[in-house]
């Protein structure tokens, strides 16, 4: 019994530190379209 009451202390007081700690921010890396250029009328057929 006297063993335990530490034990689950410890483990108490890890839930609280993990649970209070900040979380890193994450981090969302987006893919840029590739670059195009529009289609330039060359007359009414090529």
């Amino acid at each position: 019994m006297s063993k335990s009451i530490p034990f689950f202390l410890a483990i108490g007081f890890v839930t609280t530190m993990s649970a209070c700690a900040k979380p890193e921010p994450e981090y969302v890396v987006v893919a840029p379209e590739p670059i195009s250029s529009e289609p330039v009328f060359t007359g009414k057929y090529k």
